[in-house]
């Protein structure tokens, strides 16, 4: 099940995405260096963007996505996580967390879609690509925004 976040998942949420990054992918971010995540509700949703956490059947968070609104046109993807053993098209987690920060950020009359992600997630590259967004180089971005780098890869999306 895919619901806004709430609160009451904040631990859950820090915990998968710390696994994410620096179990199974060995990236090596701190909390420190994304303290966004300690205040989701200050960081993406009071400045009209959100953020989502998908559910397995016993309530836990397996997933999770967001969306900063940066100005009237551009926003940025970010902590895109599912945990390893809940991704794939068996479960279509990863692509409906997608799809519902996709309707939203339309119906919020975006045109831009930025993201961050680093060169070892190879696998997340080609989720990307293949939902339309392009490599771009950091020069290139139509905004200015912190990201820890990792070697980082841009995406653009255009709406």
């Amino acid at each position: 099940m895919i619901t806004v976040y709430d609160d009451r998942y904040k631990e859950e949420v820090i915990k998968l995405i710390l696994h994410v990054q620096n179990v199974e992918y060995e990236v090596g971010i701190s909390v420190k260096e994304q303290p966004d995540i300690l205040d989701i509700h200050s960081n993406y949703i009071n400045d009209g963007g959100n953020f989502w956490i998908a559910l397995n059947d016993n309530g836990e968070v397996v997933g999770s996505i967001g969306l900063q609104k940066k100005n009237k046109e551009v926003a940025v993807l970010k902590k895109f996580f599912v945990y390893k053993d809940y991704r794939g098209k068996e479960f279509g987690i990863g692509k409906k967390l997608y799809e519902v920060l996709l309707g939203f950020a339309k119906e919020q009359g975006l045109s831009k879609i930025i993201l961050d992600t680093p060169s070892k997630a190879t696998r997340s590259h080609g989720f990307y690509k293949k939902v339309g967004f392009k490599e771009i180089d950091k020069e290139d971005l139509p905004i200015k925004y912190d990201y820890p780098d990792r070697n980082s890869i841009i995406f653009l999306l255009e709406l």
